[in-house]
């Protein structure tokens, strides 16, 4: 049974971190956002109470989840004190639900740790750096891998815009990511993403690096000043050879915020109009960013340059697929053997290892200020 009393007792330490969630503090919310969308003309601003009515869901569902683990571990507790020290089958089988209990324990945990801040759609851009064909190549495997990774969350995406590279691959590309915090998880992707492998292309082992920005997609109730003196704007023809493209005019539109070099580009709509809205919401998105990276002393002038300088000595993660498999982050030492699989978009330990250090990193400086 020393097994079975291990895995009882990390489950035990796992659901102590159950005390830092409020709650009654939620259940309170829910009330009051309800009272709110029963009120004469709540819908007159329709913008306003999708909002309101999608944090009094989350609020609810977050306070359900926690109650539902919170009898589900209480109850599992409670029958491995009562089963026989020599059942061992019987254990083992209880035991089998632990895993299970213990990760959805880790994801309260993890929007925990988020802020408010963090709540938005993302808007995800990557760019091949340096390594040439096999660069622009590893920038579309990396695109795949975080339109699986996606998938497996729930969220939807739409693809903004997306450049060929010249031979294969893509050499940038823009996604919009929807989902419940999608920022906050996917701006630990941040940094230069080093790919080794043997290339399909040379036949030698070669050395491949693209840049990946995630900025938040931002509303219009977050003021983020812009000189329109700043913005150089210019249009061009949307889309590529035959498909869905072939009808497309100079609708595609490309936005350069001057002081800072960030360009953005957006093809995805028919209308002009449409996309330069969209591309203005991605400059707003690069300069909030910057704007909280430097209030956490974090940011970084290689990274909001646009990734100019996507090579060697700054990436955040690197792949190795030749001689060995590995997947490591520079930032964490977090190391993954099975790189097919990340690739394949099994992200979460790299995202929540990240997440993990950075509320650590938040807290020791607010006990260093105090």
């Amino acid at each position: 049974m020393r097994a079975e009393k291990s895995s009882a007792t990390s489950l035990s330490a796992s659901w102590r971190w159950g005390g830092i969630f409020d709650v009654p503090g939620l259940k309170h919310e829910v009330e009051r956002l309800t009272n709110l969308s029963l009120r004469e003309g709540f819908w007159d601003d329709s913008e306003k109470a999708r909002k309101i009515m999608r944090d009094r869901s989350k609020a609810e569902e977050t306070a359900k989840t926690f109650e539902r683990l919170e009898s589900d571990v209480q109850g599992l507790l409670e029958i491995l004190e009562m089963v026989e020290g020599d059942d061992a089958e019987e254990a083992a089988e209880l035991l089998e639900q632990v895993p299970e209990l213990e990760r959805g324990v880790r994801d309260l945990e993890l929007k925990r740790m988020l802020t408010d801040d963090d709540d938005n759609d993302a808007i995800v851009n990557i760019n091949s750096g340096a390594g040439g064909t096999d660069a622009e190549d590893w920038a579309e495997i990396l695109l795949r891998m975080y339109l699986r990774w996606c998938e497996r969350k729930g969220f939807k995406t739409t693809l903004l815009d997306k450049q060929p590279g010249e031979v294969c691959g893509i050499s940038s590309a823009s996604v919009l990511v929807e989902g419940d915090y999608a920022y906050g998880f996917l701006r630990a992707e941040n940094g230069v993403h080093r790919l080794i492998r043997i290339s399909k292309f040379s036949g030698r082992r070669e050395t491949s690096f693209a840049g990946v920005n995630v900025v938040p997609d931002l509303d219009d109730e977050i003021e983020v000043e812009i000189n329109e003196a700043d913005l150089e704007i210019s249009v061009m023809r949307s889309g590529g050879a035959g498909g869905q493209h072939v009808n497309r005019t100079e609708s595609a539109v490309r936005i350069k915020h001057i002081p800072t070099g960030f360009v953005v580009r957006c093809d995805n709509e028919r209308s002009q109009h449409q996309n330069k809205d969209q591309a203005m919401k991605m400059v707003k998105g690069f300069l909030y960013e910057k704007a909280r990276r430097e209030k956490e002393e974090a940011f970084e002038e290689a990274f909001m340059s646009g990734m100019s300088d996507i090579s060697f000595g700054s990436q955040a993660r690197t792949y190795t697929l030749q001689p060995y498999k590995m997947v490591k982050d520079e930032r964490t030492e977090h190391k993954v053997g099975n790189a097919d699989a990340v690739l394949d978009g099994d992200l979460d330990s790299f995202i929540e290892t990240y997440l993990m250090q950075a509320a650590d990193q938040r807290a020791t400086k607010e006990k260093e200020k105090k």
